[in-house]
């Protein structure tokens, strides 16, 4: 252990680092600590002479970090929180709390939970703020960086990545999947509706895919390849609203989760047939960083989450 080089490194340093990692932005990362941007490139400059690395280049009009940086943030982030606990050992007031929070979900997550967890989050703590991201924006990798305290979304059970081994996933709600169409589907029509849906009729038409390249592959394709069939992708969106949308104008199919299909605007007066076939276990998640929960007002927020699911 270099005592001596380690010496050349304070919480000051690390602390930038973090907030620049977040930011990508001098500027920002001055803003959010409550410094001079001159003040954040002197920081810099001397981690960079200790740790013999750019950390951050430009490219174009953009910051860009180095493959060292990226690779630091876990480690960075980790011990930040953990001195962040020695530092506040007194019990967690949210009332008291003038922090921030950032989560992610699909933007067809907001209307099944984000407008109560809002509310019951602000009347607890109203000194707080809420950072609320499309999981498009910001991904698993910002669970890891400190980005984000949480991620919610929708998944069946067989789809959690392998390549992030710090993360927990547990069950806020249980559910179902269910296929949605234009009310004048073909499919739909009144002679057919006291007809059983079947799996030919499911694969006969074109189909609505919902694209996240975080997530592995289904349970329910995989099913499908087993028996050497396949459904026809004719259009990927990012979000259930988006697919619902396009199933008012077309004749397309799209399989999304029963509970979002019965509360969400844009699936109002869409027709809704169970699937034909066994789809695994479907479930909304709540994802986070294992070494986050080190932090009470992590925990606090997680319990939040936890009760305001409870009703759903």
């Amino acid at each position: 252990m270099d005592l001596i080089k380690l010496s050349h490194i304070s919480m000051k340093h690390l602390i930038t680092l973090h907030v620049m990692l977040e930011t990508l932005s001098v500027t920002a990362s001055a803003e959010r600590l409550c410094v001079s941007p001159s003040s954040v490139s002197k920081t810099l400059s001397q981690l960079r002479d200790s740790l013999n690395d750019e950390l951050f280049y430009r490219h174009g009009n953009k910051l860009v970090e180095t493959a060292l940086a990226r690779r630091l943030g876990p480690s960075v982030h980790q011990i930040i929180n953990d001195m962040n606990q020695i530092m506040t050992q007194q019990a967690f007031e949210p009332s008291h709390y003038s922090g921030s929070f950032s989560l992610a979900m699909r933007e067809s997550t907001f209307e099944l939970l984000a407008a109560k967890l809002s509310a019951k989050v602000l009347a607890l703590a109203p000194n707080i703020r809420l950072d609320i991201w499309s999981k498009d924006c910001v991904g698993f990798d910002g669970l890891v960086k400190g980005k984000l305290d949480f991620i919610i979304l929708p998944h069946d059970r067989s789809q959690p990545p392998s390549s992030h081994n710090n993360l927990v996933w547990e069950t806020l709600i249980n559910d179902q999947m269910v296929c949605l169409m234009n009310p004048a589907h073909p499919l739909a029509n009144k002679a057919l509706a006291e007809q059983e849906f079947t799996l030919d009729d499911y694969l006969s038409y074109g189909h609505i895919g919902i694209t996240d390249s975080d997530l592995n592959i289904p349970f329910f394709e995989m099913q499908l390849a087993q028996q050497n069939k396949k459904r026809k992708i004719v259009i990927s969106v990012p979000d259930f609203g988006d697919a619902a949308v396009m199933c008012h104008h077309s004749d397309l199919l799209f399989t999304c989760s029963r509970r979002w299909a019965e509360t969400a605007f844009q699936a109002k007066g869409l027709a809704t047939k169970p699937l034909p076939f066994h789809y695994g276990d479907v479930v909304y998640s709540l994802v986070w960083h294992q070494p986050s929960m080190n932090d009470p007002a992590h925990r606090w927020l997680y319990q939040q989450i936890l009760e305001s699911c409870k009703d759903n």
